[in-house]
C-alpha cells in the first residue's frame, strides 16, 4: 500500500491542493487505459512499466517543467530509451490480480510491473521476476544494500536467498496529521508529539476538544473500509499500538506455516473496542475513557475520502501517507500548523508481551519496480532500474509527488523549498522508519488479508461483536496456515 493505492491523479504544474481535490475522479474510473504505444505498435526502446495516474502524472513534463523521464536521462539512462506508462487502477487488489494474469501469461509489454511492498514475494517465491543480483553491477548493489530503507528491501528479496529480485521506487509511512494551532488552542501541549506521541487516550481527548472548541465536524479520520489498507496499514498500526499482532512475534512476519495465530487474544480485542468508542461513542462493545472522534463512514472510506475533510479544514487529524503531508503542510493549506506523528499507542513496548509490538508504530507501505522474466526489452529494463537508484532520481519523484525517497536520509538533507513541506519532518520520517511494521508478506498474504480486513470491518461496523470477529478470523487464518503445512511448504 502507499499512496499509489489512493486514487489521487494530476500532473506537474498542478498545485498540490488541487492535486487533492481533483483526486476523487480518477479512482471511480475503474477501466484500465493504456498510455503511449504498447504491444504491437511498441516504439523502438520504449520500456513499458505499469502504474496509477499518480506515477503517470509526475513521469513526463508538460512543457519546461521538471519529470521523472528527464531526472532518468540525466541519471544516465541512454537517451534512446524512453519510458512508457501502461496505466491501471489504483486499488492495490485489482493491481495484483492485473499483474498476476499478465505474469501466468507470459504477457510482455509491460516490461517493469511496479508491484506493492505487501504482494512482491508471491511473484518472487514464483519465479516471476528477474533476479537483480544477478543482473545489475556490482556498484548499482552496493548502493541499494547500503543506502535503502532495509525494512523496505526486505519486501523485494527473495526470502531464502535473500537475492534482490525488485528495486524499490518509493517506500511509504504511516503518519498521524493534526491540526497544532487547535489541539493547543483547546489548552492541549503538543510539544514533543512529533518524536515521542501521546497515549491513545491522551490524544482522542485532545481531539476531541479541539474539535468541540472550533466547532468542526470532525475529529479523526481514518481509513477503515473492507480493503487492503485496512488489514496491512491502519488496523495493523492500531493492533500493533495495543501490543497485539496476527501471529505473535515479528519474527513470525516471513515464515507461513508454523506459526501461532494471536488475532484473538485480549490486545488485539481491545484495539478494535477503542475504534468502536471511536467511531460510536458508548456502546456495549466500546472501551471505557475513549471519545467519539470519528464519523461512522470511515467504515467505507480509504486515503482519499478520510483526507478530504481533513484537507478542507473540517477535522482535527487525519491518518495517511507522505503524500497528504506534501498536500497539507504548504503554506497554501496548514504550513506550519501542521502537526505530524506516528501512532499514538496504549501500552509500551516493555508492557507488550510480543517483539515488535507495543508502543508507536508505522505501517510500512510502498512500491517495488520488477522485471518481467518475459520482456524482450530485459537490458533496457534493467538500465531504466539503474538510473531510478540515483538520488536525483528519487528527489525529483519527491519533489514532484511527495513519495519518499528509498533513501530516507535524503529527506533530512533536503531543502523544503525544493521538495515540499515533508522536509520540514525530517526527524518524524526517522522515527517513523524507525517503528516501522511491515505486513507478513507471504505467499499467504494475499489470502490472509481478505479475511482479516473483513472481518475487522464487520467488528469496527457492530455487524459483529470484537471477540466473535476474532475467533472466527483465527479459525479461519488456522485453516490457512494449516494448509501450507499439510502440502509440505
Amino acid at each position: 500500500m502507499g499512496p499509489d493505492s489512493t486514487g489521487r491523479n494530476g500532473r506537474p504544474g498542478v498545485s498540490r491542493r488541487t492535486f487533492v481535490a481533483a483526486a476523487g475522479t480518477s479512482a471511480t474510473l475503474g477501466a484500465t487505459a493504456i498510455a503511449g504505444c504498447v504491444g504491437r505498435g511498441q516504439r523502438p526502446n520504449t520500456v513499458v512499466m505499469t502504474a496509477a495516474t499518480d506515477v503517470e502524472g509526475i513521469m513526463y513534463s508538460d512543457g519546461d517543467g521538471p519529470s521523472v523521464q528527464q531526472a532518468l536521462w540525466d541519471a544516465g539512462l541512454d537517451e534512446d530509451i524512453r519510458v512508457d506508462i501502461q496505466t491501471v487502477v489504483s486499488d492495490s487488489a485489482t493491481r495484483m490480480q492485473t499483474t498476476q494474469s499478465a505474469l501466468e501469461a507470459g504477457r510482455a509489454p509491460p516490461d517493469i510491473h511496479l508491484m506493492d511492498s505487501g504482494w512482491t514475494v508471491p511473484f518472487i517465491l514464483r519465479n516471476q521476476t528477474v533476479n537483480l543480483s544477478e543482473n545489475l553491477s556490482d556498484d548499482v548493489l552496493q548502493r541499494v544494500n547500503d543506502d535503502y530503507l532495509e525494512a523496505i528491501l526486505e519486501t523485494a528479496r527473495h526470502p531464502e536467498s535473500g537475492d534482490l529480485h525488485a528495486l524499490p521506487m518509493f517506500p511509504d509511512l504511516g503518519f498521524t496529521l493534526y491540526r497544532q494551532d487547535l489541539i493547543e488552542d483547546a489548552g492541549h501541549d503538543t510539544s514533543g508529539w512529533g518524536t515521542d506521541p501521546p497515549s491513545w487516550e491522551k490524544f482522542a481527548n485532545a481531539v476531541s476538544d479541539a474539535r468541540d472548541q472550533a466547532g468542526l465536524n470532525y475529529g479523526y479520520t481514518t481509513q477503515a473500509a473492507a480493503y487492503e489498507g485496512l488489514s496491512c496499514c491502519t488496523f495493523n498500526e492500531v493492533m500493533t499500538s495495543w501490543g497485539g499482532a496476527y501471529f505473535g512475534s515479528s519474527e513470525n512476519l516471513f515464515t507461513a506455516g508454523e506459526r501461532p495465530v494471536t488475532v484473538n487474544e485480549q490486545p488485539v480485542i481491545d484495539a478494535i473496542r477503542m475504534m468502536r468508542s471511536f467511531i460510536e461513542g458508548e456502546s456495549g462493545n466500546a472501551l471505557d475513557g475513549y471519545p467519539q472522534i470519528c464519523p461512522s463512514p470511515i467504515v467505507q472510506w480509504t486515503e482519499q475520502e478520510s483526507l478530504s475533510p481533513f484537507a478542507a479544514g473540517n477535522a482535527v487529524s487525519n491518518r495517511n501517507w507522505s503524500y497528504a503531508i506534501a498536500e497539507t503542510g504548504t503554506e497554501e493549506v496548514f504550513g506550519e500548523n501542521l502537526g505530524v506523528m506516528t501512532r499514538p499507542y496504549a501500552v509500551s513496548e516493555e508492557e507488550a508481551e510480543y517483539e515488535g509490538t507495543g508502543g508507536t508504530a508505522a505501517a510500512l507501505g510502498g512500491w517495488n519496480l520488477a522485471v518481467s522474466p518475459f520482456s524482450e526489452r530485459q537490458e533496457e529494463a534493467l538500465q531504466v532500474l539503474e538510473a531510478f537508484s540515483h538520488e536525483e532520481v528519487m528527489l525529483t519523484i519527491f519533489e514532484l509527488a511527495g513519495f519518499l525517497p528509498p533513501n530516507l536520509d535524503l529527506v533530512g538533507e533536503a531543502n523544503p523549498d525544493d521538495v515540499g513541506p515533508v522536509a520540514r519532518y525530517g526527524d518524524v520520517v526517522n522515527s517513523a522508519s524507525e517503528n516501522a511494521i511491515p505486513r507478513p508478506a507471504t505467499d499467504l498474504w494475499p489470502e490472509q488479508s481478505a479475511l482479516i480486513y473483513q472481518e475487522i470491518n464487520a467488528a469496527y461496523r457492530g455487524a459483529k461483536a470484537p471477540e466473535s470477529a476474532m475467533n472466527d478470523l483465527a479459525e479461519e487464518l488456522e485453516q490457512s496456515e494449516a494448509e501450507v503445512q499439510s502440502n509440505g511448504n
